[in-house]
């Protein structure tokens, strides 16, 4: 391996490894109040903790997608891949932390609900909403032209936040939905539903701004590292193979 590609993938800002560092930290604190510090339901017992992950994990996907959302607007607005890059980690972020959310509830759903998964209309759009910006993934790696794909991934990244946007509201709107709505003013028509104490509030409220700020940021940051060094490296293997042909 070259110099140039060696310190291409060593370097890293010392600001990055400060807010990775922050971000375990914060995360472990975060785990630590839901685990140990948060009290047990009375009705639901020690699964209700893992609601603290579940919602965190989601609305750090929200961020994270709304962050695909401005850099699709940025990228067709100037045409800079950089912003088709921030669009492209917002994707690939809120993925995971959407699939960290449907994983967790899944795990809750199974004692209480005594099943895995059901057809309820929020789990349902939820399911929509990962499988949609799966298809960006698969879509996008599909198109060769890479102005095409650029301009296909940023229109494709600001009409799926629709799927983002109904999956929170549907328990809203939708009587039959037996999913709780644990932040919001009508939690009665909910089956599963805890009450929530104001230990319980606390340790919710930090979890949910751990993994809304810190998570999403840091797991973004990296990934537009690491996607600079793979058009870097491809640069570099071009130009070798430029030169070896002359």
């Amino acid at each position: 391996m070259s110099t140039k590609v060696k310190n291409l993938v060593t370097a890293q800002p010392r600001l990055l490894s400060l807010l990775t560092a922050i971000t375990i930290g914060a995360v472990g604190i975060g785990l630590y109040l839901a685990l140990a510090y948060a009290g047990t339901d009375r009705i639901q017992g020690e699964v209700q903790r893992i609601f603290y992950l579940h919602m965190a994990s989601f609305f750090g996907a929200c961020v994270a997608y709304t962050v695909t959302v401005v850099g699709g607007v940025q990228y067709l607005r100037t045409r800079e891949a950089r912003w088709d890059t921030l669009s492209l980690a917002g994707v690939e972020v809120g993925l995971a932390l959407a699939l960290v959310n449907i994983v967790t509830g899944s795990v809750w759903a199974r004692p209480i609900w005594e099943t895995w998964w059901n057809w309820d209309p929020r789990l349902t759009a939820a399911a929509i909403s990962v499988l949609t910006y799966a298809a960006y993934l698969m879509l996008r790696n599909a198109i060769d032209n890479i102005d095409t794909r650029r301009r296909f991934a940023a229109v494709y990244g600001i009409v799926a936040i629709v799927t983002v946007i109904l999956t929170f509201i549907i328990p809203r709107i939708v009587p039959e939905t037996i999913h709780p709505i644990v932040i919001g003013p009508s939690p009665a028509n909910a089956e599963g539903d805890f009450e929530m104490s104001a230990r319980s509030g606390m340790v919710l409220g930090v979890n949910i701004l751990i993994w809304m700020t810190l998570v999403p940021v840091t797991l973004m940051w990296y990934r537009v590292r690491l996607q600079n060094f793979a058009e870097r490296v491809n640069e570099l293997r071009l130009a070798v193979l430029s030169g070896q042909s002359s």
